[in-house]
């Protein structure tokens, strides 16, 4: 007589429990880890932009920080892209980007921004930028709006990630800073 050999129904049913055990306790730690890496990538996003600032500053200080003669409001060519700069005030300190130097007649800018003027900044500060719009209707990586304390005042722009939380930073135009908030 021939012997069969394999699993019973019985022994079929624990493999079956066992591994969805292993299923359940694994989930969370990948959907851990996706949520890692999203906080990561705006991390590093915030810190891509945190140094172009610092660079278009920099580029202009080592310009002798150059100030536009009709106006004078100081500006700097970064990376080929003219840029206004802030003046110091009150508030501000100098030479931190505003929004982009126009070609032509352009008599300054004020020292506030608006949500086109930030996508503007992304766009043009960063060499390889994701996605960023004012609306989510093209699906960006990134919205652009208005941000700080006091959004009246028009000082700061908010980018958020537009993958899963509400993970944000801002740049902050009177002192230059860049900060990142990781919504958990």
């Amino acid at each position: 007589m021939k012997k069969v050999t394999g699993f019973t129904l019985v022994e079929l049913v624990v493999v079956i429990v066992v591994l969805g055990l292993l299923a359940v306790a694994a989930l969370p730690r990948f959907i851990d880890v996706t949520d890692n890496a999203k906080e990561a990538s705006i991390e590093a996003v915030a810190g891509g932009y945190a140094t172009a600032v610092l660079s278009a500053r920099a580029q202009w200080e080592g310009n002798g920080r150059t100030v536009d003669d009709t106006n004078g409001n100081n500006f700097v060519d970064y990376d080929g892209q003219e840029f206004w700069l802030t003046t110091a005030g009150t508030t501000y300190r100098d030479g931190y980007p505003v929004r982009l130097k126009t070609s032509g007649i352009d008599t300054g800018y004020g020292q506030t921004v608006n949500a086109n003027i930030c996508v503007q900044l992304m766009e043009e500060l960063l060499q390889n930028p994701p996605s960023v719009e004012t609306n989510s209707n093209n699906s960006p990586k990134y919205l652009a709006a208005l941000g700080g304390d006091n959004s009246d005042v028009n000082t700061a722009c908010r980018y958020t990630q537009q993958e899963g939380k509400e993970h944000y930073f801002e740049y902050d135009i009177t002192s230059g800073s860049v900060t990142v908030t990781l919504d958990n």
